[in-house]
């Protein structure tokens, strides 16, 4: 609703059903993005449900904003500040992470009502979900939401939602849970101050958004910061990022907008910095050619269980690209700096298991990291890799 948006007089008939009807109505015709004045919206209801108070007015309003624009049943979950992810499993049963693992939670949804949310909900992205097209994800406002339907979910439809942290982390904030914080908070420093070009990697959960997030937020003020995400997450504490998002082809395979395209044109836009979110596949090609455009300071993610694994996980994304074992590791040794890989503990602490500098040196496809910090148990080792951090400031890495 824009601003201004004065609601209808509404027909007193229904109820509460005739409610959610009038309002579906209302809203059908203004923007879903926006949100209705609940002031506004609450003297309507009332000519609809007699309300015994203004919370029980306020109360009737969500629940039906939740039922028509939001996540309906699960909304209210998304109002507990700590709540990261929601996942409603093939059996209805409906699971939440506050930052400790799964937590099931005693309420279920059976098949009917899974499967209409997941419809509802893509469908207000533009996303088309059934038998034919039985997967899919979306964004709503800063959420994002995978669903899966049958026949390809054996035991019934799924939906996994991942939702922002309610809170803007700072890199001491977030650095409290580490073993041997302020080794850490040295090398990350010294990283982002001499404009490394770095990896995040990390299985999911296990932060890597968090961090690159964190770290942008100390990057000088006067930078400008372009970042290209195939799903827009990241919240950036900067005065100056810009954000670029790829979309996805139209059903008929029309105004498809990918990665190599949003490289070109974030590189025309005077940045200083060039960030592309995570890395799945065949488009590690255009990752490493943005990270070698000549703006120091590119960081990407990637999933990876460990930071030896990056290498060959690298290695396997540019075979899809067409890349052959040489030329990937000439791309890969001459884009990137620095592997850091972070791990999530079964309490679900979030911690830097490792960082590595990768090798300028060698021949043929091998790709050899050089640790610099390693968790070990509660203990933080330095490796041979620390004392060639300097090489990064002045630009001699022949070293490495």
């Amino acid at each position: 609703m824009g601003r201004g948006w004065v609601p209808q007089r509404p027909q007193k008939t229904g109820g509460l059903a005739g409610a959610k009807r009038w309002l579906a109505s209302r809203l059908n015709a203004h923007d879903h993005q926006t949100k209705p004045d609940p002031a506004v919206v609450a003297q309507a209801v009332a000519k609809h449900v007699p309300v015994s108070s203004t919370a029980h007015a306020q109360a009737t309003i969500q629940h039906m904003v939740d039922d028509l624009l939001g996540l309906g049943p699960l909304a209210k979950f998304t109002r507990h500040p700590d709540v990261t992810d929601i996942i409603v499993d093939g059996r209805g049963r409906i699971w939440t992470d506050t930052g400790a693992g799964l937590h099931r939670t005693d309420m279920c949804l059976d098949a009917a009502e899974t499967k209409a949310l997941a419809v509802r909900l893509l469908g207000q992205g533009g996303k088309r979900l059934d038998e034919g097209m039985p997967y899919g994800d979306v964004q709503i406002g800063h959420a994002r939401i995978h669903a899966v339907l049958p026949p390809i979910a054996t035991e019934g439809p799924q939906l996994s939602i991942r939702l922002p942290s309610k809170t803007q982390a700072s890199l001491e904030t977030l650095s409290r849970d580490w073993h041997g914080a302020s080794k850490w908070l040295d090398v990350l420093g010294h990283l982002m101050q001499s404009r490394a070009n770095m990896l995040i990697s990390g299985a999911t959960g296990s932060g890597k958004t968090t961090l690159l997030a964190v770290l942008l937020a100390t990057v000088d003020p006067d930078q400008r910061i372009l970042t290209i995400e195939d799903t827009p997450e990241l919240d950036i504490d900067h005065p100056h990022v810009v954000g670029l998002a790829t979309r996805d082809a139209n059903t008929e395979g029309q105004g498809g907008i990918g990665l190599p395209v949003l490289i070109r044109q974030a590189l025309r836009m005077r940045p200083d910095r060039v960030i592309v979110g995570e890395c799945r596949g065949a488009e590690v090609a255009d990752f490493l050619t943005a990270m070698n455009t000549g703006h120091r300071g590119a960081i990407g993610t990637v999933h990876a269980n460990s930071a030896g694994d990056v290498p060959a996980r690298l290695h396997a994304m540019a075979a899809l690209a067409g890349l052959g074992p040489t030329t990937a590791a000439l791309q890969i040794r001459s884009a990137i700096d620095v592997v850091i890989q972070l791990n999530r503990s079964d309490d679900g602490r979030r911690y830097p298991a490792e960082i590595a500098l990768l090798s300028k040196t060698g021949d043929g496809a091998d790709l050899n990291l050089i640790p610099v910090l390693t968790t070990v148990g509660q203990q933080v080792i330095e490796g041979t890799g620390l004392g060639l951090l300097d090489s990064l400031a002045t630009g001699d890495r022949r070293a490495a």
